[in-house]
């Protein structure tokens, strides 16, 4: 068993794919658009939108569509435990352009270098770097 995210936006999947490429996490392995090869399309708004893309990167994998009755995010984060804090501090600062941070990135209570925020696309991401890594 294995879990796996499913993002859901309503028209702005490849944008955010296309971000999260840029940022670094990894690239889409495989999309699916309305219409293409058959594919059924319930809304003709949808034509040519992601019906379905899997994204993979180096420890990274999740799935994510466009569709026209999605739900806003809420309640979930991907949480991405990290190796470094210069790596950490590069990809929190390339996922909160145009984001709302929520926690600033810096050595918590707890002791690990951690922050929280929210990318333009209203997708919650927590990168948390353990005290016994690299500074």
């Amino acid at each position: 068993m294995q879990l796996s995210n499913y993002l859901f936006f309503t028209t702005t999947c490849e944008s955010a794919l296309d971000f999260y490429t840029q940022c670094g996490l990894g690239h889409a392995v495989e999309i699916v658009r309305y219409g293409d090869n058959g594919m059924p399309v319930g809304n003709e708004a949808m034509r040519g939108r992601i019906m379905h893309a899997m994204f993979e990167g180096p420890g990274v994998t999740f799935y994510a569509s466009d569709n026209d009755d999605a739900e806003p995010m809420r309640g979930s984060a991907h949480l991405l435990l990290m190796d470094d804090q210069a790596s950490t501090r590069q990809l929190f600062e390339r996922l909160a352009d145009g984001g709302n941070i929520t926690t600033p990135l810096a050595i918590q209570y707890w002791g690990d270098f951690f922050g929280k925020l929210t990318d333009r696309f209203g997708v919650q991401w927590m990168l948390n770097c353990p005290a016994r890594v690299g500074v």
